[in-house]
């Protein structure tokens, strides 16, 4: 993979959960998606954010700050105990104070206009990527507040570090090939035990 290259994983996923999989995992290990401003810049074009401008080194030490914050909220909301998917030294009290600090850069106004009506919508006391985090944590905020251990699920396929999105209740791994995999390995322990 190129320098600057970053893996499109899961395209319909809400972007607090692609945020989260810029952590990601392979036969070789895992991996940060979000390792230099040129991986920011692919990855939020990807995710159809809006241009603000140039990013720079501390717009990708905020989107990793944000990111690393979620990733330990979701493995809180799930029950995640995955030693490779989650930074085990960072406080849930210190992830919630990081996502807390992002979203306290808007306020919610009720805004009129002649087709919708009466609808909420936000004020940003930050511009540029600022805006665009702030934004992206308000949305991670709703996904967690809203029955996190249904909405959001871990992928326990082998050797994965993923989030999801729970599309199905039943729904239990990121994609089919992990699903397949965690059934290959659970016949296989069965049948070497046996």
């Amino acid at each position: 993979m190129a320098s600057d290259d970053v893996p499109d994983l899961y395209p319909s996923e809400p972007r607090p959960v692609r945020l989260m999989n810029t952590i990601w995992a392979d036969k070789a290990g895992t991996h940060d998606a979000l390792a230099t401003v040129g991986q920011l810049d692919r990855w939020v074009r990807q995710c159809g954010i809006p241009a603000t401008g140039p990013l720079g080194e501390d717009d990708l030490l905020r989107a990793r700050e944000l990111r690393d914050a979620l990733r330990r909220l979701a493995a809180t909301a799930v029950n995640d105990e995955r030693p490779a998917a989650v930074d085990a030294g960072q406080a849930v009290e210190h992830a919630l104070a990081t996502l807390n600090g992002f979203t306290s850069q808007s306020t919610p106004e009720l805004r009129w206009d002649g087709e919708r009506g009466f609808h909420r919508d936000w004020r940003f006391g930050v511009d540029g990527f600022g805006r665009e985090l702030a934004a992206l944590a308000l949305e991670a905020g709703e996904l967690l507040s809203e029955g996190p251990e249904v909405r959001l699920g871990a992928c326990y396929g082998p050797g994965c570090v993923l989030y999801f999105y729970r599309s199905h209740p039943r729904r239990g791994w990121c994609s089919a090939g992990c699903g397949n995999r965690a059934r290959v390995a659970r016949h296989y322990r069965r049948h070497a035990n046996g």
